[in-house]
């Protein structure tokens, strides 16, 4: 076996797993958050013992020995929240989506019931102990920028020296179209205003995130890989079947998770070449061999220097992410991967939307948003409670302000 996968696919305290001789396994639980970030990713990562979560691939045979080895010599490499940053891509047209994004941006599509889809990757944000972030919107921006206002600048969130910050696409002297032609080029844009804030804020890692997404992570788990790895680039990468491959950017990694090829969207043979082993998953998946794909979620983790140097001086010309830099960037580039087995569905369709919220009500479901150890924060809307009078329902909840009398749901 070459990789050696801890998994954590409970909700609550995150689970660490660590290996013994005999085979038995030790669980030891610890919760990650705010200001005892820094502590618990020492005590997590260079205790002796081996960090153990879904997003983390240990490179080994699974040897105790091998193991504590490798966690003593990067005794020093810990990731700092304080020294990260996020930038929350705010999605295209949203056509896909239609009606839904007809007058508002897709981060601003309600899910859920009471959320917005913005809520997910900000809620991890925070949850993750990352407080500066900044959303890049462009179309239909109005109600996803005062979604955000009302809820994290006006909601009482404590930032204490970071920041939320809205950049919405504009007009500049030297490009006088202005519009974001792609993931990477949105960035580009705005490159002068990262520049800096990073310059005086000290970053290191930049984390980049999608706006249309559902699950539940530990942004600093994946720094935490990527600065172990010293990579330039880490791509978060879940297993997917054949019928979601061909719907995102796949990777093929060697043994030690090192990003070997990355094809946007492949189709019929080219699809067919991205398959990989993932017999290595059978104890976090059941039947790992129906997923023999490793799709990118979208989400990347790059060291600041290297991003400002692909957007600025290496790919100047190359605007999309997924398309043009990452399957030129694994060539010249440590680009690694991390896998993610928790649940993770992306909503950028009508039917997985559709799909995704009606999950929602499943027993137990895949997704909750009632872990209070890492709560999703959204705006209060001020409504009356629910009233119901001679209701019967099964599988479904009921957000507030609703007033429901003899029916069946």
């Amino acid at each position: 076996m070459q990789f050696a996968l801890a998994l954590d696919t409970n909700s609550g305290p995150h689970q660490i797993r660590s290996c013994e001789g005999d085979g038995i396994d030790r669980l030891e639980q610890l919760s990650i958050g705010g200001r005892k970030q820094e502590k618990a990713l020492r005590n997590r990562c260079f205790g002796g013992r081996v960090a153990a979560t879904t997003q983390c691939i240990l490179t080994s045979d699974a040897c105790p020995e091998t193991l504590h080895s490798q966690t003593q010599s990067s005794r020093k490499n810990y990731a700092d929240a304080n020294r990260v940053s996020a930038i929350i891509l705010g999605g295209g047209t949203g056509s896909q989506l239609f009606p839904l994004t007809s007058t508002r941006a897709t981060p601003a599509v309600p899910v859920g019931g009471c959320y917005r889809l913005i809520d997910i990757p900000m809620s991890n944000c925070f949850n993750s102990g990352i407080n500066k972030i900044f959303v890049m919107s462009q179309f239909n921006s109005t109600s996803l920028n005062r979604h955000i206002h009302r809820t994290y600048l006006e909601g009482g969130i404590n930032f204490a020296d970071g920041s939320v910050q809205v950049l919405a696409a504009t007009q500049m002297p030297e490009e006088p179209a202005g519009w974001f032609q792609g993931t990477a080029d949105s960035i580009r844009k705005f490159i002068w205003v990262l520049e800096d804030y990073y310059s005086h804020k000290s970053i290191d890692n930049i984390v980049i995130l999608s706006g249309d997404q559902l699950y539940r992570m530990n942004y600093m788990e994946l720094v935490q890989k990527h600065v172990e790895d010293d990579a330039d680039i880490t791509i978060s990468c879940a297993p997917v079947d054949e019928s979601r491959a061909s719907k995102n950017g796949l990777v093929k990694i060697d043994h030690t998770g090192r990003v070997l090829q990355f094809f946007e969207k492949p189709k019929g043979a080219d699809l067919n070449s991205m398959r990989v082993e993932t017999n290595f998953l059978s104890y976090a998946i059941d039947d790992a061999q129906k997923y023999p794909y490793l799709a990118s979620m979208g989400i990347y983790v790059f060291k600041k220097d290297a991003l400002l140097d692909l957007l600025k001086s290496k790919y100047t010309q190359l605007h999309d992410f997924g398309s043009e830099i990452l399957p030129r960037a694994v060539v010249d580039h440590s680009v690694q991967a991390c896998i993610f087995t928790g649940y993770w569905e992306d909503v950028g369709t009508i039917k997985s939307f559709f799909d995704a919220n009606l999950a929602l009500t499943e027993q137990p479901s895949k997704f909750d948003f009632y872990d209070p150890k890492t709560p999703f924060f959204t705006a209060p809307r001020c409504l009356p409670p629910t009233q119901l009078d001679k209701c019967k329902m099964k599988d479904a909840f009921i957000s507030d302000g609703c007033l429901l009398r003899e029916c069946n749901i």
